[in-house]
């Protein structure tokens, strides 16, 4: 990831509202979210999250797809590890134990076991 894109990213995340959103998203994956849903969850005009979906999905961190007469928004996950990859490219000069505490935080929320549970439950 580039500069101006991690700037783009850190913009669009930089509102409440948008923040709110994106983690929303996260929490929805990967099934996504209409956007109607979204506005609702968040309380917020319909014209106005269609706003900030758009900032979001300027900045790569969702996209939509439409289906049928609803547009799904998701996190897109692999923009996700691209940021925060940027952000500790270089961590701690090459010293993987200083950075330990760090990438443990960074490991994945869902154990692997619920993550199958998960995915056999969606077949």
């Amino acid at each position: 990831m580039e500069s101006r894109q991690a700037i783009l990213a850190f913009a669009a995340l930089a509102q409440p509202t948008r923040l709110d959103v994106f983690r929303l998203l996260m929490e929805h994956e990967p099934d996504g979210l209409p956007a109607g849903e979204i506005a609702k969850a968040m309380d917020v005009p319909h014209n106005t999250m269609s706003t900030h979906l758009a900032i979001l999905t300027r900045a790569g961190l969702i996209e939509a797809e439409r289906q049928s007469r609803s547009i799904i928004y998701r996190a897109r996950l692999d923009a996700v590890r691209a940021l925060a990859g940027f952000l500790v490219k270089d961590c701690c000069g090459g010293r993987p134990e200083i950075c330990a505490p760090l990438i443990a935080d960074l490991s994945p929320c869902c154990p692997p076991q619920r993550i199958a549970a998960r995915e056999a439950a969606h077949d």
